[in-house]
């Protein structure tokens, strides 16, 4: 094994601040007037937001200075709590319905969503478990179907939430993770071919699914409806042009797009900063990304290995995704812009992922 290094990634450190502070920023900046309208308080939103923050940064300074092999003792106990948990949000009267999705454990306004803790417990887990397995991952029967068996458990308990967006990012950071543990790609490309299947049966099944499809093939079908925040959110994206209407001078803030500061706050960061300040958070995210997957490729170790994919897959199909729907690319979704959205458990709960890559930078190469 490498020798660990003194620091950990500062290119990661500083992408990572950088995009949280632009968070922070834009979360009052999207907030203020439904806050003030809502709360009587434009700050109602940022305040708990900043708090998040400090306490995520907080764990991310923790876990940047744990060893990560430690880690590996924890893996399984993390994901039998996170299975408890998703069966304990799913009980009438004790999970919490917001947005239409029993996602939520909690008392008044504070909560916490298992779905976002399952997220890296599995990639935990999947990481310990494929890095003790990998001469047999060749074998479909008794190396690919058994960590595809547990993955395929959580997904359904998260989609019977329903909650499509969470289940999406985790398969997809999870499937990453099993790909550079040295899966056949003829058994991941049938499984890939049978998940859109299944994809389709689960839009098929839930009309509000497939109002979605049809909304993001044609919004103007039923702008008042499905296609109501595509369309709201072009009319955001549109105006911002090279530079933007300025910062806080966003118009569709103002009732014309809902919930500004969770899903659709790229939307009006565009508006405010334009393509510029779009492409800078971007840049970010791919440095972010970046060092994430340098520290992954140049590990020895095949448990941080993985690992360090897994988070950093878990980044990228959740910045893919969320910038996709915003510019209408892909249907809507659900899914949150990482580090910049409102969200007290996704914030935390990433920064603290965050703070074991940046400890995994430490022994890379």
């Amino acid at each position: 094994m490498a020798k660990s290094r003194s620091v950990p990634d500062l290119w990661m450190i500083a992408a990572t601040l950088g995009i949280l502070a632009i968070g922070v920023v834009m979360v009052y900046s999207a907030s203020a007037v439904a806050a003030f309208h809502d709360y009587g308080d434009a700050y109602y939103y940022v305040k708990r937001q900043f708090v998040f923050a400090l306490l995520g940064v907080g764990a991310m300074f923790v876990t940047m200075n744990v060893d990560y092999h430690a880690w590996r003792k924890w893996a399984l106990p993390a994901l039998l709590v996170c299975f408890g948990l998703l069966l304990i949000v799913l009980v009438p009267g004790v999970g919490v319905v917001r947005g239409g999705a029993r996602s939520w454990l909690g008392i008044g306004s504070f909560g916490i969503q298992p779905s976002e803790f399952m997220k890296l417990a599995m990639i935990l887990f999947l990481a310990r478990l494929l890095s003790e397995r990998q001469n047999k991952l060749t074998s479909f029967r008794s190396g690919l179907l058994p960590p595809l068996a547990i993955l395929g458990l959580a997904f359904g308990l998260i989609m019977l939430q329903p909650d499509l967006g969470t289940g999406v990012v985790m398969f997809g950071a999870s499937l990453l993770v099993i790909y550079v543990a040295g899966a056949r790609v003829a058994h991941l490309g049938g499984l890939g071919l049978l998940g859109l299947a299944g994809l389709g049966a689960l839009i098929a099944a839930a009309p509000y699914r497939l109002q979605r499809i049809t909304a993001f093939l044609d919004p103007w079908q039923d702008p008042l409806g499905a296609g109501y925040q595509s369309i709201q959110s072009l009319y955001a994206v549109g105006p911002g042009g090279l530079v933007g209407l300025g910062l806080g001078m966003s118009r569709q803030k103002y009732n014309y797009l809902p919930e500004p500061q969770t899903d659709f706050i790229f939307s009006i960061l565009a508006e405010e900063l334009g393509f510029i300040g779009g492409t800078l958070l971007l840049l970010l995210f791919l440095i972010l990304i970046w060092r994430g997957m340098r520290t992954a490729i140049t590990l020895t170790d095949p448990f941080g290995s993985l690992l360090a994919s897994g988070i950093v897959g878990i980044i990228a199909v959740q910045v893919l995704i969320n910038i996709g729907v915003v510019i209408g690319m892909m249907p809507v979704t659900g899914i949150t812009l990482p580090l910049v959205s409102y969200g007290g458990s996704s914030l935390t709960l990433l920064l603290t992922a965050l703070g074991i890559l940046l400890n995994l930078s430490r022994y890379s190469r």
